[in-house]
């Protein structure tokens, strides 16, 4: 691709007409790292409302430096992957402590749970740096105007698409280009069935003239998918609901609350099932069935709920999704 015209046309593009994101509207460090956090395994519309949410709470990286974890979780919780939160709040403590944000891309790359695609889109947004951020949307876009059929798993593929993306960049507008070739690929550049027509790259795009574009991206390594079906137990007396806290040693969902299992709770007299659900972490796709329990509560990490107390703590996306098709919580 010519990166002169081709780029023009592309900050043009996206100049002309993009999906208005709150993200998208500050410069302002904290708020950039934030929504990158959330966004990542997370599709943008379904951030929306807990980005909202989450800086009432926390508006500066001094708000949410001195939250307890717990706090930070219960607003989390529905995201999943909460390493990502723990991980927040701890690189914000550490901003804190250093007395500001780092301001280049190593230092922002040092940060707890900052990699290289969030230093490169704090970096280039909040302080124009010329940093190229890498994302799916991005490597599609590359493998199609390059017409490359490398394997986008691969690590020595995703640093040459980087450094394809960096050339294209140039000097000026760093932030504003990364956010238009990521824009171009979630709207236009789509995996399937996408949009030339409409692309401001099409001039420049080698799979289009070589009649390839459903072919690319290449990606090579996969994980077949793995079932796993699991039961959940619904103990209740009178308006409360019996959950238990994952221990502080677990590395997921540490500090979470959820409904036990039968392995969690072996005296428990288990009656009828009140259905099904279905649930998807990576590769994983659990079926969940959640069946009535009649059972005493022993141990520390079981303690009794009301539906409204379980709006204040950090509840696992399971038990939620459970208490709601129970009828305990409502939709």
């Amino acid at each position: 691709m010519a990166s002169g015209p081709g780029i023009k046309a592309l900050l043009a593009w996206y100049r002309q007409g993009h999906r208005d994101l709150p993200w998208r509207r500050t410069a302002d460090p904290y708020r950039i790292w934030v929504s990158e956090i959330m966004l990542q395994q997370t599709r943008a519309q379904a951030v929306i409302p807990y980005y909202q949410r989450f800086l009432d709470r926390f508006p500066s990286v001094e708000a949410l430096a001195a939250a307890a974890e717990p706090d930070v979780l219960a607003l989390w919780a529905g995201l999943g992957y909460y390493s990502r939160a723990r991980n927040l709040r701890r690189a914000a403590q550490q901003v804190v402590a250093a007395g500001g944000f780092p301001r280049g891309y190593a230092a922002l790359r040092a940060l707890p749970g900052i990699g290289d695609y969030t230093a490169a889109a704090i970096a280039s947004i909040a302080f124009q740096l010329p940093h190229a951020v890498v994302d799916g949307n991005v490597l599609r876009v590359v493998a199609r105007v390059e017409n490359d059929a490398a394997d986008i798993a691969s690590t020595r593929t995703r640093e040459r698409f980087r450094a394809i993306a960096r050339q294209w960049m140039g000097r000026s507008q760093p932030g504003t280009f990364n956010q238009a070739l990521m824009e171009l690929g979630a709207t236009i550049c789509l995996p399937a069935n996408p949009l030339c027509g409409s692309c401001p790259l099409a001039a420049g795009c080698r799979a289009l003239r070589q009649g390839t574009v459903a072919q690319l991206p290449v990606k090579l390594r996969r994980k077949e998918p793995v079932a796993i079906a699991a039961v959940l137990l619904l103990v209740r007396r009178g308006r409360r609901v019996l959950l238990r806290q994952k221990e502080a040693g677990a590395r997921r969902m540490a500090g979470f609350w959820e409904l036990p299992g039968p392995g969690d709770m072996p005296a428990a007299r288990i009656g009828e099932s009140l259905g099904e659900f279905r649930h998807t972490i990576t590769h994983h796709h659990y079926t969940f069935t959640v069946r009535v329990a009649a059972a005493s509560a022993r141990g520390q990490e079981f303690r009794w709920f009301s539906a409204a107390q379980t709006l204040e703590i950090p509840l696992s996306t399971t038990a939620r999704k459970a208490l709601r098709m129970a009828g305990f919580l409502a939709e």
